[in-house]
């Protein structure tokens, strides 16, 4: 099944076709072709997530969580496929049963798909009826000078870039300067003073970008509907324990079980049940957060 729908079929969209993406034919270099596998919708309302292949915890929450929150908006979340914040922003998304595109700098088939890591998502993101987009054809492979012309088409896509996680030299800096220079709306993750990653986002906040907390941040920047967050209940006094020490962001069932006091086997019981009952997400690695 897996081979089968990453050889499902590529169109190939010229420019002055009507699928044509119009965000997109507005920029000034705009990709004369663009290759398709799976379903794009030339008016949809984007947002592009990105930020660093070397995460933290933190921003592997953020992504995440802010990607699945603007999905739930109605908003299709755009990103690379890269390793990192670009996975899990595409995963959130997913995740809300939203719409997401995975913009690649390389050709679309098996064989050229970058990184490999990333193919099940390729799937996934297929399966789930999103798109991968690239303006380069079948057997293209991942030549370095390939990403940054990617990025514009990523910017290119959205109505905003949110950058999560990125030093001052990296591929999320390089797709802000295309958000400014197409007139997009620029935002970013504010972090830890002390993290390199931090740089990035607090660099462009300096400059003018809008600072983020939630999705509604951004929504309201956009004129949109503001994502309304639906109240978690427990079903009983040690489930609402859990969820009250999780509203201050992710934990591992470590700190977990230190928290509550609660045995190691009845607090992993515990979360077990609640992921089923979707009131909490594990993100790998035990760390919990609230879904």
């Amino acid at each position: 099944m897996f081979k089968d729908i990453l050889k499902s079929e590529i169109k190939k969209i010229e420019v002055g076709e009507e699928n044509y993406p119009l965000l997109l034919k507005k920029i000034p270099n705009s990709p004369k072709i663009l290759y398709c596998r799976g379903e794009i919708k030339k008016d949809e309302a984007c947002l592009a997530i990105v930020g660093t292949r070397r995460y933290s915890r933190y921003g592997k929450e953020n992504a995440f969580s802010l990607a699945k929150h603007l999905a739930m908006a109605g908003i299709t979340i755009v990103s690379g496929l890269a390793r990192g914040i670009d996975t899990f922003a595409h995963l959130g998304a997913l995740e809300a049963g939203g719409r997401t595109i995975a913009v690649l700098g390389t050709g679309l088939d098996e064989k050229s798909i970058y990184p490999k890591e990333n193919l099940k998502l390729a799937k996934k993101i297929l399966e789930k009826g999103s798109c991968l987009l690239s303006e380069y054809p079948t057997g293209t492979p991942g030549w370095k000078e390939n990403f940054p012309q990617r990025n514009r088409i990523i910017s290119g896509l959205s109505l905003g870039v949110l950058v999560i996680e990125a030093k001052l030299k990296s591929g999320a800096l390089i797709t802000a300067k295309w958000a400014k220079i197409q007139e997009r709306k620029l935002f970013a993750l504010p972090g830890s003073i002390y993290s390199l990653n931090s740089n990035g986002p607090h660099f462009l906040i300096k400059k003018g970008a809008k600072l983020v907390e939630n999705a509604n941040d951004i929504l309201a920047e956009l004129k949109l509907k503001p994502f309304e967050k639906k109240e978690i209940k427990g079903k009983n006094p040690e489930q609402s324990l859990i969820l009250k020490i999780l509203q201050n962001g992710s934990l591992t069932i470590d700190e977990i079980i230190e928290k509550t006091n609660f045995p190691s086997q009845k607090v992993s019981t515990i979360l077990t049940l609640m992921e089923i009952e979707d009131k909490v997400k594990n993100l790998g690695g035990n760390i919990y957060v609230i879904s």
